[in-house]
């Protein structure tokens, strides 16, 4: 068996890993989906867009699930603050999601200009909400959620869904909506040929400006405009411990320390920047699989900065500081994670390989050609 405190890193990394993964494997779905009634101008160059995702969208939204279930498995005490205290925002993702599988499976069943144009629509919804809710709740979190836990453990969140939306974290929604939008052009541009592809092109340079305009606004408002957190009591990190007995603070340019301790980790939202513009220079170059591993790598990025910036912090509260959850007092048992751990380096080889296979078989060019050839069997 693990020790405990290796086991809290190594589930801190494998949430992160499951999350860049469904940012890179969904992303691009919802990022299809977000562009759906833009890139394709008529009935023909949608049922292209739509059929670019079509045959996997189901198997990305896995990584949704798994990724909530690792949550819920690793961190109970971070699923059931977050989703008590996120309750209408994740209502709305949900709600949002709804339209992708009856989208996708109806859309194209009745020849009726209409109908097609609500599904289209309904996809357009699919795609978008779910990553601006994301970006606003991971703004959120940077600032510090309004909760606290009492004596015997029970927590209370005592903010409102309006007090979500609040200015950072819209810019924060606005990052994610852009990353993932670039991220689906990009793959559209892989995927397709002639004018889908060229509106695809200009589409992944005008989200991918906008992500790192965002990005970087967002990371100069939290070096000087915002606050931190700091545990300042001693962390046994091998040791099963209750949220309530450390001691925080906030400071100015907090969420800055790691860098500064470990300056490797600047490397981190370099990627952002280094996958964003790899991958749009590549697919001008015609070099699309490349350009779609780059923008993978800007996920990984965007993602990976927030978690850096804010380790050991994973659910900062801004109203009862010590009640702020980390990596080292929110976990489950260590024999919990052990487990876990083990299934995971069994699994996780499988679901990648057959993921891979799957994409494999289904590589190619999605062109007008082929929709008419097969269209009672596509989408």
């Amino acid at each position: 068996m693990l020790d405990y405190a290796s086991l809290k890193i190594i589930w801190w990394l494998l949430v992160g890993v499951l999350l860049i993964g469904f940012a890179i494997m969904d992303g691009h779905d919802m990022g299809v989906g977000t562009l759906l009634p833009f890139v394709g101008r008529d009935d023909t160059e949608r049922r292209i867009v739509i059929n670019t995702v079509g045959p996997h969208w189901d198997g990305n939204q896995v990584w949704f699930i798994t990724g909530g279930g690792a949550i819920f498995a690793a961190w109970p005490l971070v699923y059931a603050t977050a989703f008590s205290g996120f309750y209408w925002a994740m209502l709305a993702v949900l709600w949002a999601l709804f339209f992708r599988p009856v989208g996708f499976d109806y859309r194209s069943k009745i020849d009726n200009p209409a109908w097609r144009s609500a599904w289209d629509w309904g996809l357009f919804a699919g795609g978008a909400v779910p990553p601006l809710i994301f970006g606003v709740a991971f703004g959120n979190l940077l600032q510090g959620v309004p909760f606290h836990f009492d004596e015997n453990m029970l927590v209370f969140y005592t903010g409102s869904f309006f007090a979500l939306l609040n200015p950072f974290a819209l810019l924060c929604g606005v990052v994610s909506s852009a990353m993932i939008t670039f991220h689906g052009a990009i793959y559209l541009v892989h995927r397709t040929d002639g004018l889908v592809q060229e509106r695809a092109r200009l589409a992944a340079l005008v989200f991918g400006a906008l992500m790192l305009v965002a990005f970087t606004a967002a990371g100069i408002s939290l070096a000087f405009g915002g606050q931190g957190y700091v545990i300042t009591s001693p962390v046994d990190a091998a040791a099963a411990v209750s949220p309530l007995s450390k001691t925080v603070v906030r400071e100015a340019g907090a969420w800055l320390g790691n860098y500064h301790r470990h300056p490797w980790t600047m490397l981190v939202p370099a990627l952002a920047y280094l996958g964003a513009f790899a991958a749009l220079l590549l697919s001008l170059r015609g070099r699309t699989l490349a350009a779609f591993v780059a923008s993978s790598v800007v996920q990984l990025g965007v993602i990976g900065t927030a978690g850096v910036s804010m380790f050991p912090f994973v659910m900062p509260s801004s109203t009862d500081l010590r009640s702020s959850l980390t990596v080292w007092d929110s976990v489950s048992s260590h024999l919990t994670l052990n487990i876990m751990f083990w299934a995971t380096m069994i699994f996780m080889p499988i679901v990648i390989f057959y993921t891979t296979w799957a994409y494999k078989v289904m590589a190619g060019k999605v062109t007008a050609n082929s929709i008419w050839k097969d269209k009672h069997s596509v989408y």
